[in-house]
């Protein structure tokens, strides 16, 4: 991997490098970030932050995908039905044996292309195929296992 560069910027390295980690860390707004580095006496605007996430930003979230745990070997598939705004949708959720939760998929169909759809994005996503995926045994499930 390539060394990230940060010549010719006026910040040092070290506000750089941990402004564009927590933005793609955590579920902050670059107006979030300007106001946590404000309270620490750093004053960037929040188009700088989204700069520094557009030019640096790939590279820290490979480092970050690259640093998390793969999942376990068996997944648990579930689906279930929500209400959103009076309309009822499908909810599909994939959750690893450790109780990590490794996608979620709100669909408004419920055939064999739905459910085919999370388990396709799931392998697709993960790069691996479980050993056992263990579902609540409705008749959709079926039609999602053949994805494997």
């Amino acid at each position: 991997m390539t060394k990230i560069s940060y010549r010719g910027h006026r910040f040092p390295q070290e506000i750089m490098g941990h402004a564009v980690w927590l933005y793609f860390q955590f579920p902050l707004s670059f107006r979030d970030l300007e106001d946590l580095l404000a309270e620490h006496g750093i004053d960037v605007s929040y188009e700088t932050v989204q700069r520094w996430s557009l030019k640096f930003g790939l590279a820290y979230a490979r480092r970050l995908r690259r640093s998390r745990p793969r999942p376990a070997a068996q997944w648990h598939l579930d689906e279930v039905f929500v209400s959103i705004n009076g309309k009822r949708m499908y909810l599909w959720r994939a959750v690893d044996s450790e109780g990590e939760v490794l996608d979620i998929l709100v669909q408004s169909h419920r055939n064999r292309t739905a459910a085919l759809r999370p388990m396709r994005k799931l392998l697709k996503k993960q790069g691996l195929s479980p050993d056992a995926v263990i579902t609540d045994k409705l008749a959709s499930d079926g039609a999602a296992l053949c994805a494997c």
